[in-house]
């Protein structure tokens, strides 16, 4: 069966809210009643075909191409499916999503993958702020699942991130991991001011030493860590720089905190 693709005529004058088109919602409609679904944009409904050519009828891999940035919670909630985005997309990305699989050929905007519980993203370009994080009222970012992105990252990455795990082959901004609770993040360009602040548990893993750390971290020294090596072999299945690392050998220094915040994160440089 045809992958179902979508292709933006030209680029909307207001954002547009994508959860809708998910495997969740497509799977019994047929080609007709995909284009005649109703998306919101702005303070209207518009329908599909009123913004996007539709071909194919696979709901379980959507594509979407010429994509912009107006293109909201592209994956939103789904549990299952692939869905691949040519081109940038905008805000909350896979937010709360369940199962299945987002990549994005280009770059997203503010609050990707926040809710993320299951599945995996995979960002070839940057993301905005908040990716992982949580969104103003929410107790928790990411759940679980995998976020891999290629490129940059804003501020406050991870904030709040509960489980799950978070690679960053770019640099990261100001805040990064910012009052985590748990799960991993790894960073492979470097990061802003003030990493982990406010961390309760969790692991921050540097592969280029920060400028400065909050005093609030406690240097434990350098030694070897055998759960890197299991991490490092579970990220082998990955495209990008990630799967490159070596499994063993990777002695690293570490630093225990944030100590005004429970003490049980940790920041991980290696040595």
């Amino acid at each position: 069966m045809s992958t179902l693709c979508l292709t933006l005529r030209e680029r909307p004058s207001q954002c547009v809210d994508m959860s809708p088109l998910v495997a969740d919602h497509l799977a019994h409609l047929s080609p007709a009643e995909t284009a005649a679904i109703e998306l919101t944009q702005g303070n209207r409904k518009v329908r599909v075909d009123s913004l996007f050519t539709v071909t194919g009828r696979s709901a379980s891999h959507l594509e979407i191409c010429n994509s912009c940035e107006r293109l909201d919670r592209i994956g939103a909630g789904m549990t299952h499916g692939r869905i691949v985005v040519q081109g940038d997309t905008g805000a909350s990305l896979a937010a709360g999503m369940r199962g299945g699989h987002v990549e994005v050929q280009g770059n997203v905007g503010a609050f990707a993958a926040s809710g993320l519980s299951g599945g995996s993203v995979h960002v070839t370009g940057d993301a905005g702020d908040f990716l992982g994080g949580a969104i103003p009222g929410d107790r928790h970012g990411m759940r679980g699942g995998t976020v891999l992105v290629a490129g940059n990252v804003g501020d406050r990455a991870g904030d709040r991130m509960r489980r799950g795990t978070l690679l960053v082959e770019g640099r990261a901004g100001d805040y990064c991991a910012s009052r985590m609770v748990a799960g991993t993040i790894a960073i492979w360009g470097g990061v802003g001011r003030f990493p982990a602040l406010a961390m309760r548990r969790g692991t921050l893993l540097l592969l280029q030493a920060p400028g400065a750390l909050l005093p609030t971290f406690n240097d434990c020294g350098t030694y070897p860590l055998g759960f890197l090596s299991l991490l490092v072999r579970s990220w082998r299945v990955l495209p990008g720089r990630f799967a490159t690392l070596p499994e063993g050998g990777l002695p690293a220094r570490r630093f225990m905190g944030d100590l005004a915040n429970d003490g049980s994160g940790e920041i991980l440089i290696p040595a």
